[in-house]
């Protein structure tokens, strides 16, 4: 069965791991889920990642982040979806938690944060946010 959105199955991973205190999740590799890995790897949210091929299919390996016994990820959420897209201007890109948080965009430049886009005047597809 394919999966209709494997977005938001990464997501639902790193979060139901840092749930159950894991030091680390994995799950079926693409390129997308290792440039959202490498924004959060640059915000801090994440010790880091790694792809590895197993019998034939890569992989991706994520390090979770703990402070103090608690996740680093306090919520992790999908903003959009295959069912209804998320686009914003430059103009309109939305503030996580008063600028506390993070929303990772696509944009024609690949995916940054919101500030990232913000300096480079560009706006996107809202992916997630991050707090």
């Amino acid at each position: 069965m394919s999966m209709s959105d494997p977005i938001a199955d990464f997501l639902t991973r790193v979060r139901n791991a840092q749930m159950a205190q894991l030091p680390t999740v994995s799950c079926p590799s693409s390129k997308i889920k290792v440039a959202l890995s490498k924004v959060l790897e640059g915000e801090g949210y994440i010790n880091g990642y790694s792809v590895q091929e197993l019998e034939g299919k890569s992989e991706l390996t994520v390090d979770l982040k703990y402070f103090s016994g608690k996740p680093v990820i306090e919520e992790i959420k999908r903003v959009s979806r295959p069912g209804l897209r998320s686009y914003k201007g430059k103009e309109d890109l939305p503030k996580n938690r008063a600028g506390l948080g993070v929303a990772i965009l696509s944009t024609n430049r690949g995916l940054m944060t919101d500030k990232q886009a913000q300096a480079s005047g560009i706006g996107g597809e809202v992916l997630c946010t991050v707090f």
